[in-house]
């Protein structure tokens, strides 16, 4: 049984209202645990008046789109893949404090008109409640392009999305947090696609063995690496850090660390003073 059931069933009914009064809805897709749930009760609700949009560049991982293909086949939902190249924004490629806002600007313009061919209007992400008062200036794009977030609007939280996929047999239920790989580098510092991949292959390489939730943050020509706190002294063992430190060395960078703060959302907005959280998961 869930925690306090009876709440989130009155959200969970909450959310299928809201649904079902889009009528039509296409879903900006990225295959996180809030997006997969949204995807997942659309197709429910409104069949094939709902099809998930998941926006195909530089800065998703490239096993996570797979995923998200062979997701929306097992369900029977509608996917609409969208090429997009992240440097066509200069202030993407510029790495501003407020870089997120540019590049989501992009991604559901991009989304809208792609819903539009679909004869579908609304056009939804997967915000939960958590994410109200969170520093994102993402969501100042989605607001100026009019994109709403059912999830939200029916005051679900992260941890009900989870009891909710979990219930609904969706493999993302205990997936950890995910964001862009474009929040793994210091404001200010120019992104290359060369980074791009230099971060991808590090963290696969760290997820392959056996590590989840890992986070490999770029200073220049250091590369940080943030891990579950249980799991610092794992990768503190003489086998594993020198295989982790030989590796990202490979890839290009010069001095390897592990933050014994561990993982934790917005790490690169404290240099900032940023107190409210981020959208640099």
């Amino acid at each position: 049984m869930m925690d306090n059931e009876a709440d989130i069933r009155i959200k969970e009914q909450a959310l299928t209202e809201r649904i079902k009064a889009a009528g039509k809805l296409a879903v900006a897709f990225s295959g996180g645990v809030d997006s997969t749930y949204l995807v997942y009760k659309a197709h429910e609700v409104l069949g094939d008046n709902a099809i998930a949009v998941t926006i195909r560049s530089q800065v998703l991982i490239n096993e996570d789109f797979e995923w998200t293909v062979e997701f929306c086949k097992k369900i029977g939902v509608k996917q609409v893949v969208i090429e997009c190249d992240v440097f066509d924004s200069e202030q993407f490629e510029n790495n501003p404090p407020d870089r997120c806002y540019y590049c989501k600007k992009m991604d559901f313009d991009a989304i809208k008109k792609a819903a539009a061919e679909y004869g579908i209007t609304e056009v939804a992400d997967g915000s939960n409640i958590d994410d109200t008062g969170d520093y994102r200036p993402g969501m100042r794009a989605m607001k100026e392009l009019g994109i709403v977030s059912p999830l939200k609007e029916s005051g679900l939280t992260k941890n009900d999305i989870r009891a909710l996929s979990k219930e609904a047999d969706l493999p993302t239920w205990d997936k950890p947090a995910a964001a862009c790989l474009a929040s793994r580098f210091v404001y200010g510092e120019k992104i290359t696609t060369e980074g791009l991949i230099r971060v991808a292959n590090a963290e696969k390489f760290i997820r392959d063995m056996g590590f989840r939730g890992i986070r490999v943050r770029v200073h220049g020509d250091i590369a940080r690496i943030e891990a579950a706190p249980d799991d610092i002294e794992l990768l503190t063992y003489g086998r594993t850090r020198k295989e982790i430190s030989d590796e990202l060395k490979r890839l290009g960078f010069k001095y390897v660390t592990i933050d014994i703060d561990g993982y934790r959302t917005g790490s690169m907005n404290e240099v900032l003073n940023i107190k409210e959280g981020s959208s640099n998961e």
